[in-house]
């Protein structure tokens, strides 16, 4: 049976230009840290290029994890999460809800660049909403609910709490909202 994270190959395909763009935000951080270290940046190339289908899912699925070593070359948080953000870019290929983590992990690299800035967030989740096209906010509406589905990135994980978790419940608030029809 396959998970109702996983998307369509086509839903993912679309879903994934704008897991790149989000996770693309955060490059720099993880860049400044380790600027010789081109995982993330190579992953989120080859996210866009599966997006264009230019790449298949087999493929991008067995390479999904390069990224994600990536942070543990650094240091600073905020290099980490940017990191984390290009790995789960990857990982839409997989699993369409990844999506959602790599716009989460960017916004949370955000805040952590910018602790001073207690809007760091709600301005990188507006940049996020506003960039979403609508075909990627109906791909993303037929994904369950944080919590709801316990076979893919959206059930009981790191995605799940904390930051993270605000995040993405706040991005899942806004597209069920805008998916709604009109009265």
């Amino acid at each position: 049976m396959v998970s109702a994270q996983a998307l369509s190959e086509a839903d993912r395909r679309v879903v994934a230009m704008w897991a790149a763009d989000c996770a693309d935000r955060a490059l720099g951080l993880f860049e400044a840290e380790d600027p010789e270290d081109d995982r993330p940046r190579d992953a989120i190339a080859r996210t866009r290029s599966f997006g264009r289908g230019e790449l298949g899912a087999a493929g991008e699925i067995r390479r999904r994890f390069v990224a994600g070593r990536a942070a543990r070359s650094v240091t600073d948080p905020a290099a980490v999460a940017a990191a984390r953000a290009a790995a789960q870019a990857s990982g839409v290929a997989h699993m369409g809800a990844h999506a959602l983590g790599a716009a989460a992990y960017a916004a949370k690299a955000a805040a952590l660049t910018t602790p001073e800035r207690p809007d760091a967030v709600d301005d990188e989740i507006r940049w996020q909403l506003q960039h979403m096209s609508a075909e990627a906010r109906s791909a993303l509406a037929c994904l369950p609910l944080l919590g709801e589905d316990s076979a893919g990135p959206l059930g009981p994980g790191l995605l799940a709490s904390g930051i993270l978790g605000s995040i993405i419940r706040r991005l899942q608030a806004d597209v069920a909202a805008s998916e709604r029809p009109a009265r």
